[in-house]
């Protein structure tokens, strides 16, 4: 499984980052979500992971892993700070949202805790496994 991990943890990557751009789209485009603040920054930081990874991808080129990590990493705390704007009480007055839809406001809510944030920072936290293991990749190959 590990061999696996880090042989195709670059196109995983991708396939995630597509996944997470196209519900986002979908979310808001389809559905009529109008994406708070936070929602925008999230998506600032997904969607040229599109690109980027998918690019990588084609090439197989693990050097792009130190440019696109450090953005799913950010992406993750502004998903995990979104969610916590939602579920944990008294938390959204910390940094109120000023202007358009509240941050706090959920759209979903499936089994009482899968929310958009909270599909978001799955998405960033698999992006970041996913590039480790490829990472792991470029590391054993360089040692030899």
């Amino acid at each position: 499984m590990r061999r696996i991990l880090s042989t195709y943890g670059l196109y995983f990557a991708w396939v995630v980052s597509l996944a997470a751009t196209g519900g986002s789209l979908f979310f808001s485009e389809v559905l009529g979500f109008i994406p708070c603040t936070l929602c925008w920054y999230q998506r600032i930081l997904m969607y040229p992971q599109v690109i980027l990874l998918g690019i990588a991808s084609y090439r197989n080129d693990r050097h792009i892993i130190p440019y696109v990590l450090p953005m799913s990493v950010l992406g993750s705390c502004v998903s995990l700070w979104h969610y916590l704007e939602q579920k944990v009480p008294g938390f959204a007055e910390l940094l109120p949202c000023r202007v358009g839809v509240p941050c706090a406001q959920t759209h979903i809510d499936w089994f009482g805790f899968i929310t958009i944030p909270f599909l978001a920072l799955v998405a960033f936290i698999l992006i970041i496994v996913f590039l480790s293991f490829a990472r792991k990749e470029t590391g054993e190959a360089q040692a030899d």
